[in-house]
Protein backbone atom coordinates (compact mmCIF):
# COMPACT_ATOMS: atom_id res chain seq x y z
CA UNK A 1 0.00 0.00 0.00
CA UNK A 2 2.87 2.53 0.66
CA UNK A 3 4.43 1.46 -2.87
CA UNK A 4 1.26 3.09 -4.33
CA UNK A 5 0.95 5.87 -1.96
CA UNK A 6 5.02 6.87 -3.01
CA UNK A 7 3.85 6.73 -6.73
CA UNK A 8 0.72 8.21 -6.41
CA UNK A 9 2.89 11.35 -4.85
CA UNK A 10 5.28 11.04 -7.72
CA UNK A 11 2.15 11.32 -10.24
CA UNK A 12 0.59 14.24 -8.35
CA UNK A 13 4.39 16.06 -7.77
CA UNK A 14 4.81 15.66 -11.99
CA UNK A 15 1.26 17.00 -12.80
CA UNK A 16 1.80 20.03 -10.67
CA UNK A 17 5.37 20.41 -12.32
CA UNK A 18 4.83 19.89 -15.46
CA UNK A 19 2.41 23.11 -16.26
CA UNK A 20 5.29 25.19 -14.36
CA UNK A 21 8.00 23.96 -16.37
CA UNK A 22 6.29 24.57 -19.88
CA UNK A 23 5.15 28.30 -18.40
CA UNK A 24 9.41 28.81 -17.98
CA UNK A 25 9.78 27.38 -21.28
CA UNK A 26 7.34 29.35 -23.08
CA UNK A 27 8.45 32.86 -21.34
CA UNK A 28 11.64 32.17 -22.03
CA UNK A 29 11.21 31.57 -25.97
CA UNK A 30 8.68 34.61 -26.29
CA UNK A 31 11.39 36.73 -24.49
CA UNK A 32 14.07 35.29 -26.82
CA UNK A 33 12.10 36.46 -29.69
CA UNK A 34 11.63 39.60 -28.95
CA UNK A 35 15.05 39.77 -28.18
CA UNK A 36 15.73 38.86 -31.77
CA UNK A 37 13.15 41.14 -32.58
CA UNK A 38 14.84 44.17 -31.90
CA UNK A 39 18.31 42.95 -33.07
CA UNK A 40 16.51 42.78 -36.42
CA UNK A 41 14.78 45.71 -36.36
CA UNK A 42 18.84 47.66 -35.32
CA UNK A 43 20.02 45.85 -38.50
CA UNK A 44 17.35 46.69 -40.80
CA UNK A 45 17.81 50.53 -39.78
CA UNK A 46 21.54 50.53 -40.20
CA UNK A 47 21.05 48.98 -43.48
CA UNK A 48 18.73 51.63 -44.41
CA UNK A 49 21.34 54.18 -43.42
CA UNK A 50 23.81 52.39 -45.72
CA UNK A 51 21.76 52.35 -48.79
CA UNK A 52 20.47 56.06 -48.27
CA UNK A 53 23.91 57.18 -48.23
CA UNK A 54 24.66 55.34 -51.70
CA UNK A 55 21.88 57.16 -52.94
Amino acid sequence: MSILLGFNIIIYFLLILLPLLILVFLLKWVHQIKVNSEIQVEQNNRIIKLLEKQN
